[in-house]
């Protein structure tokens, strides 16, 4: 008996080349910087992070400067100081560090503080790269957003199965270099025109009855 002998398949079955990689999109921002070359952007999706406690985290930088945002944040896993909780209160203990905030419940969320130092300092070496002042810029717009859950099962006494769902969120940040101020010339202060009618009203005002 001969050995049977198997033909190798062809790797592309059709004469076609295979498909080309067809470039991908721009990444979409919520908002938009009104001097696009005096800003930089930073971006992370699908972030394995709490939602809410970076929402908070997001809140409490927003408005700040590069340079006292990331010490905040270094404070914050340091548990020097604290991050308020604004909006998702439920459950959340008081501590006298909110008090800078005019709160009374805060927490410190390192995994948060720490994912959210790594955004800035990509938000950072982009302007690097455009050239702009580091010592100079502005968180002017950060966004938290939900993420799709992760699903995974965690299983019950009497053979019944819950879900165990986490939850991640995506970031969005924008900073932008604060405009130089310029003061104002003074005007030339015009002479006022009255009417025949408003210079009586004066002359009235001023003699009285006479």
């Amino acid at each position: 008996l001969k050995p049977l002998r198997l033909k190798r398949r062809p790797r592309f079955p059709s004469l076609e080349p295979p498909p080309s990689v067809t470039p991908t999109a721009m990444v979409k921002y919520s908002r938009e910087a009104k001097n696009g070359s005096k800003s930089c952007k930073a971006m992370g999706v699908d972030l394995r992070v709490h939602y809410k406690n970076t929402y908070e985290t997001a809140r409490a930088i927003k408005g700040m400067s590069l340079r006292v945002a990331q010490q905040y944040l270094d404070d914050v896993c340091e548990k020097k100081r604290c991050v308020p909780f604004r909006k998702y209160t439920g459950c959340i203990g008081r501590t006298p560090q909110a008090k800078e905030f005019k709160m009374s419940q805060g927490r410190w969320p390192v995994k948060s503080a720490k994912i959210l130092l790594g955004l800035l300092r990509n938000a950072e070496s982009n302007a690097e790269f455009k050239n702009l002042d580091t010592e100079n810029l502005t968180i002017t717009h950060i966004q938290v957003s939900m993420a799709q859950q992760g699903r995974r099962r965690t299983f019950r006494a009497h053979g019944r199965v819950n879900a165990y769902m986490n939850c991640p969120c995506h970031v969005e940040m924008l900073l932008e270099e604060k405009e130089e101020s310029v003061e104002k010339p003074a005007e030339d202060t015009k002479a006022k025109k009255f009417t025949k009618k408003q210079l009586a009203k004066r002359r009235l005002k001023v003699g009285g009855d006479q």
